[in-house]
Formats: C-alpha cells, structure tokens, sequence
C-alpha cells in the first residue's frame, strides 16, 4: 500500500473561502413573486416563507405536489394531500405596485427624522419606485 500526502497552503484555503460566499436573498416572507423557470413557470404568489440556508423558498399556490400521508388526528381518513413545495430563490422575480415582474436593488433611503442614519430600502430597478 502506498500513501500519498499533500500539503495545502494558507493561500489556498483563503481562496476556497473566498469562492463560498453566500448569495444574496432578494425576496422577503409576504413579497408578491412570479416563477420565471421550471413547471410553475408564470405563476404568481405570495411568499410565505423562505428557507435561507437552502436558498428555497415556500410559495402560496405554486409547486403544488401530492403527500401521501398516514391517518392522524388532523385528517382521520389520511389519503393524499396536496400542499407546496419550496422553490429555488433563483426561479422566482418580485412583482412591483404596477404588477411587473423586476430585479431589486438596495439603496440608502431617506432618514425618518432629522439626525437619524438613513436605512437601507429595496426598489425596483425598471421603474425605480421603493418596494416595501
């Protein structure tokens, strides 16, 4: 048997770092989207949640499957129950005010009140209006 050892320099791991940024979340729980890609392409949705370490998020109506499920106190009978499946982040726009499906953009807002910090808001990159 023979083995072979390897050696890894500090560089190395600081560019495999570097390489496993996380993305960034565009949609937020209670924004209207719209699915761009996949079998649900076209639907519109309201975000009930969003699943940030699987980038996924969950859509009223839209990636609808079938789970069979056993008899329990909720459904007595059991039988198959349709219900939604997350969908990759990736898949889906905001819908702005006017209905239009857009990218987002994030940019210093105005301040409240006269010598508070300004927050960051999303807006709508085709028409440039906040999104809230």
């Amino acid at each position: 048997m023979r083995y072979f050892y390897c050696t890894i320099d500090k560089d190395q791991l600081i560019i495999n770092k570097k390489q496993k940024e996380k993305m960034k979340i565009h949609i937020k729980k209670g924004d209207n989207v719209k699915v761009i890609s996949g079998d649900s392409k076209g639907k519109h949705g309201k975000v009930i949640k969003v699943v940030t370490e699987k980038y996924r998020a969950l859509v009223e109506g839209v990636n609808m499957v079938m789970k069979h499920t056993k008899a329990n106190a909720k459904n007595p009978k059991g039988g198959i129950v349709k219900k939604e499946a997350p969908i990759h982040i990736s898949n889906l726009m905001v819908i702005d005010s006017k209905g239009n499906a857009t990218r987002i953009g994030r940019r210093l807002g105005e301040p409240k009140k006269a010598g508070q910090k300004a927050k960051l808001v999303r807006y709508s990159k085709k028409t440039g209006e906040e999104i809230k």
